[in-house]
């Protein structure tokens, strides 16, 4: 079969469908990547890929429905605005989406089109053409539901079938009641190898501090934060894609910042994760066993958090708050460690990319 995946035009949304478009590729089928943005500048490894976004400033477009819906996105900013406001943005970006990848699946004719929630386009042109869509969930929210507002949120209004299939990453305990075949959540490090200092455990704790793939006011504050505070704390940081960010900047001894590297690969070593709440990184640091530190915020950063705190896997704590007992902590409690080793198996039970390819593509050949 050829299979179409779509993703919004940002890595953190096109990296966490990756494991299943390469245990699908594995299984003999045709398999191309349909986005833009970063996620066409970094594209997954052996995968042919086509644009779909043209020229796309996300920034741009999120301000523009900051304009147009002020009062939700007042409450976006601090992370209480549910789906709503992310809504209105990615409705806004895929209706940029949508003619394109229209064209592109009346010229690859692919049998299957599998979409993410926030690439609502995906599932629009193949309802436009007859094609069956899978949506492949990547969120803590419920994905059909955030599916539905994101369609509700596009102009022209359209009617979309139900999806053929849902895949949900997430795992029971830590979003209960969400909807969708179970599949388990695989990290993908974008081909990268890790440096080889960090493929060996070190002396003291290692604790990796990540920032978001996407660029903005703020969007590296997690990092700014720990440099201040890591001369107090025993353990050694790795501040991961931060080598230009802070180039030239005189860093604590028990600091490191380096460029990308593979996040799953990295885990492995480490013994606690520092990060700014998306998803991608929840999913990675909860496979691993790994204890994580969330900076709630804007988007789905505050949501996302309250579930891993209230799992006992995590800790949710303000950036402006965090301080070295809490990093501490984050290292030393047992009860963290337990917790995230619990969710972890949970993971390692649910059914394998490759299990999904074999049963639910089967009903599409």
């Amino acid at each position: 079969m050829r299979i179409l995946f779509v993703a919004a035009p940002l890595i953190g949304h096109l990296y966490p469908m990756i494991p299943l478009a390469e245990a699908l590729r594995g299984a003999g089928h045709q398999v191309m990547v349909a986005s833009g943005g970063d996620a066409v500048t970094r594209p997954p490894a052996g995968f042919p890929v086509e644009d779909v976004a043209g020229p796309f400033n996300f920034g741009r477009i999120a301000i523009a429905a900051m304009l147009r819906h002020p009062r939700v996105m007042a409450k976006e900013i601090v992370g209480k605005a549910g789906t709503d406001a992310v809504g209105h943005i990615f409705g806004a970006v895929n209706e940029q989406l949508v003619e394109a990848t229209a064209e592109l699946i009346a010229r690859w004719r692919p049998h299957v089109v599998v979409h993410e929630p926030l690439a609502a386009a995906g599932a629009v042109a193949a309802a436009r053409h007859g094609v069956p869509a899978v949506l492949h969930g990547n969120t803590l929210f419920d994905d059909a539901l955030l599916l539905g507002v994101t369609i509700a949120k596009m102009r022209p209004r359209v009617d979309v079938p139900a999806s053929a299939a849902v895949l949900r990453i997430s795992p029971d305990s830590l979003v209960p009641g969400a909807s969708g075949q179970p599949m388990r959540p695989v990290g993908y490090g974008g081909g990268l190898s890790l440096p080889s200092s960090l493929r060996e455990p070190g002396k003291r704790p290692r604790i990796l501090v990540s920032h978001s793939t996407i660029a903005g006011p703020g969007s590296t504050a997690v990092l700014d934060r720990i440099v201040r505070l890591a001369p107090a704390v025993d353990a050694d940081f790795v501040l991961l894609r931060a080598a230009d960010r802070l180039s030239g900047r005189a860093l604590p001894p028990n600091v490191r910042a380096i460029g990308w590297a593979p996040l799953p690969e990295a885990l492995g070593m480490a013994s606690a994760i520092v990060h700014h709440g998306g998803a991608g990184t929840i999913f990675a640091a909860l496979a691993a066993a790994v204890p994580q530190l969330l900076a709630p915020g804007p988007g789905d950063r505050t949501h996302n958090g309250q579930l891993v705190a209230a799992r006992g896997a995590g800790l949710a704590v303000a950036t402006r708050k965090i301080d070295a007992p809490t990093l501490q902590r984050l290292v030393d409690d047992a009860g963290l460690r337990a917790a995230a080793a619990e969710v972890s198996a949970e993971i390692a039970a649910m059914p394998a990319p490759e299990e999904i390819a074999a049963t639910v593509f089967a009903t599409f050949g």
